[in-house]
């Protein structure tokens, strides 16, 4: 089956324009600044606005929207983002999404799920260079191998790939519902295991919250992998009232130390339910300031980790992107075919009422996996 890529077709210079911090500029991002005031210094915000007036301008002309991840950096998630949020929510924007052209503030297979969805539009990321490593960890051919090892099993696959692992998946999932599809698709397909990749810190965490065997694979995600059980130790020995809130692409270890477990969703609503005076996030540092924006009254501490492919998407690339329609992703229309089943049949999942939580005390019980060697 033919591979997914990313194409650029080079296009015309884009003219250069005046981005100055002028009166005008400084009312039309007035509001977004009231957000941000204390994230980001007044000479930071002088060389950002004008950036933020103009991607805004050039969106609207365009008929084009920006989808931000959780992990954008806070000028971009609050000042030019459309829809923000988490993969899942993400996904189903770009599948709704009435514009003409989808700049993805986010990396690479991101992108390549919003072209499965919405193969019609012109879909842009702003920077080649925003991989994943998780994404790179397993490609279509090891999962047809994997399959061909376990006959009669379904297939769980991350939403973190790339198309053509997609393409060889029975139904895709996120943090936010994982242990939703793995229920679901055991019980549809009556098996009493499933294979879940390529993520295995979230196949042993899932493990941990069903019956369901899981049969899991070595890939990881590099911000969550490294943290550790003793980074949570050192916060509670500096800050013991601190609330701990974890990722599920954390390690198991770590997820035993947290107070709780969730989606980026799920922590975002929780900081904002119960707005904790300290709070940790075992997660991507933007996260974190992004939360800060929208919630008075919480300090949030360190640790963090930063995702150097997340932080290759900035305003200035996001700018050109848009005038200069770069760098288009394409992926061939028969694997679009494919990986939209699976794609489609995660959005098409019952909505939880609330953000998936993992259940710390099911945590703490030891349930193994099987480990693709």
């Amino acid at each position: 089956m033919p591979s997914t890529t990313l194409e650029f077709t080079p296009a015309a210079k884009a003219p250069p324009v005046a981005l100055d911090f002028t009166p005008q500029v400084e009312a039309e991002t007035a509001e977004i600044y009231a957000r941000l005031k204390g994230k980001v210094s007044p000479i930071e915000w002088q060389l950002q606005a004008p950036l933020i007036a103009e991607i805004n301008r050039l969106k609207r002309e365009m008929n084009a929207v920006i989808l931000a991840h959780n992990y954008m950096t806070p000028e971009i998630f609050h000042g030019v983002g459309d829809y923000v949020g988490d993969s899942l929510g993400l996904a189903r924007e770009a599948a709704k999404s009435k514009a003409d052209i989808i700049v993805q503030g986010g990396v690479h297979f991101m992108a390549e799920t919003s072209k499965i969805l919405a193969p019609e539009k012109t879909v842009l990321i702003p920077d080649l260079r925003a991989g994943c490593s998780l994404a790179s960890s397993l490609n279509g051919e090891q999962l047809r191998l994997i399959k061909q090892r376990y006959p009669g099993l379904p297939v769980v696959t991350y939403v973190n790939t790339t198309a053509d692992v997609k393409a060889e998946t029975d139904i895709c999932c996120t943090s936010a519902n994982a242990v939703q599809v793995v229920e679901h698709i055991a019980k549809e397909w009556g098996v009493d295991r499933v294979i879940m990749v390529p993520d295995e810190f979230l196949a042993r965490n899932v493990a941990r919250q069903t019956n369901i065997g899981i049969i899991a694979y070595k890939g990881a995600c590099e911000v969550h992998e490294r943290f550790d059980a003793s980074d949570i130790a050192d916060v509670r020995a500096a800050h013991p009232d601190a609330i701990v809130l974890g990722h599920p692409e954390c390690p198991p270890d770590v997820i035993a130390a947290c107070d709780f477990t969730g989606s980026t969703t799920a922590m975002i609503d929780y900081v904002t339910d119960h707005k904790p005076k300290q709070v940790v996030l075992v997660t991507e540092c933007s996260m974190a300031d992004n939360v800060a924006a929208d919630v008075e009254g919480v300090e949030f501490l360190r640790p963090c980790n930063l995702c150097p492919h997340m932080k290759r998407i900035t305003l200035e690339n996001i700018y050109a992107s848009l005038v200069n329609r770069q760098y288009e992703v394409t992926v061939d229309p028969a694997i679009i075919d494919k990986a939209r089943i699976a794609v489609q049949r995660m959005i098409d999942m019952p909505p939880l009422k609330v953000p998936a939580r993992y259940d710390m005390i099911k945590a703490r019980h030891h349930v193994d996996v099987e480990l693709i060697s």
